[in-house]
């Protein structure tokens, strides 16, 4: 599979899979002889099945929207075909596997010449946020206190994610974090291809000695009208990802895997993807 995904690790996902092995079902009997609901009304039964299954790579929704197991995906997709997910949380803190959480998330997606924001969103932590993360985001306690906690986002931000390529600017931040509210709510993990637009950056744009946000968003004469806002960077990351695919296409890349070989490709004395602030 050549999309992004998130495995469920309940044993209702391996009674599903159980199921499925015998042909396709509705969600009704999904409801019925996995989750026991035998008298969930359809459009219930609908909703449970796509929290259950609807970012599993193995499994698909049929036209007629019975549940399948999915056919293996062969051969790397071609770049123009492929569509971006670019992230950017703003957070509580820099642990994700700790007391940290996420306070502001927005996805925004791009394919071929088409580039949308599908989601954006305040989110309440659920803690505190300190002054000085206030002072950098904008963002305070009295803004999140109304908005949804992760667990209702949950299934908006995965419909926004399932089926592409995680981008973002430093993206171990970015996906350590929504991989983090998604085992902590969903019991689901992220799986899939990821792309760094600060690896990127630094693979296929010269004479810059840094590569954050900021000198690279100036590199390429963009404007960011709402800085440290997930909204305001996401959309500046899209901006530059289409650059940088467009440079990555003249150096030969034609397919997601030619590009992750260019990008491995780097020069001795590069840094990882992770050490460089957003």
């Amino acid at each position: 599979m050549h999309g992004l995904s998130a495995h469920p690790t309940s044993t209702l996902a391996e009674r599903a899979l159980t199921l499925l092995a015998a042909g396709p079902v509705e969600a009704t009997v999904l409801a019925r002889d996995v989750m026991g609901l035998a008298a969930a009304p359809p459009a219930v039964a609908a909703r449970l099945a796509i929290a259950l299954l609807g970012a599993d790579p193995r499994v698909r929704q049929l036209g007629d929207g019975r549940w399948a197991l999915a056919g293996g995906a062969h051969g790397s997709p071609l770049l123009t075909a492929c569509t971006f997910a670019v992230v950017d949380v703003e957070t509580t803190g820099m642990r994700a596997a700790g007391d940290d959480r996420i306070t502001d998330i927005a996805v925004v997606l791009v394919q071929g010449g088409r580039t949308e924001m599908v989601y954006e969103s305040l989110i309440n932590p659920g803690v505190p946020i300190s002054p000085q993360i206030t002072a950098l985001t904008g963002i305070t306690d009295a803004m999140v206190a109304e908005a949804p906690t992760f667990d209702l986002a949950a299934d908006a931000i995965l419909g926004a994610l399932a089926g592409r390529v995680f981008v973002a600017h430093n993206v171990r931040f970015d996906w350590s974090f929504v991989d983090a509210e998604l085992r902590r709510n969903r019991g689901l993990a992220l799986d899939g291809p990821r792309l760094c637009t600060v690896r990127m950056s630094r693979r296929l744009v010269q004479g810059l000695t840094s590569h954050a946000l900021d000198q690279v968003t100036a590199h390429f004469n963009l404007d960011n009208g709402a800085r440290h806002r997930a909204s305001g960077d996401a959309l500046v990351t899209a901006e530059i990802l289409r650059r940088l695919l467009g440079l990555a296409e003249e150096r030969g890349a034609k397919t997601l895997e030619d590009l992750e070989a260019l990008l491995a490709n780097r020069k001795r004395g590069d840094r990882g993807s992770g050490s460089q602030q957003a």
